[in-house]
């Protein structure tokens, strides 16, 4: 996939990260066609609404993964190269994730 994003940095990952993160993704998507299934056959409020926390939980999982590789990878090599624009930006991006 080399399709660029809105951002003007890429990042290379290695196949076990990338087969990781798309694992957790193809679930998470199941899980919200799930949750479409559900309003289909006019599953209970509760019900669709645990299904619903669920996904939350497992976007919120993908989000701490991705974190750690961030910073394990990127954040550390920026730093050793002298880059400490790069932990302006992970606070930033962390204050994003916990609003």
């Amino acid at each position: 996939m080399n399709e660029k994003c809105c951002c003007h940095k890429t990042k290379h990952r290695e196949p076990e990260e990338y087969c990781s993160l798309q694992n957790r993704l193809k679930r998470i998507e199941g899980q919200v066609r799930g949750i479409q299934n559900m309003l289909e056959n006019e599953a209970y409020c509760t019900d669709v609404l645990t299904q619903v926390a669920a996904v939350q939980a497992a976007l919120n999982a993908f989000n701490r993964e991705l974190l750690e590789n961030h910073i394990r990878s990127c954040v550390v090599t920026d730093i050793k190269n002298g880059d400490e624009e790069v932990v302006t930006d992970l606070v930033k991006t962390i204050q994003k994730l916990m609003k």
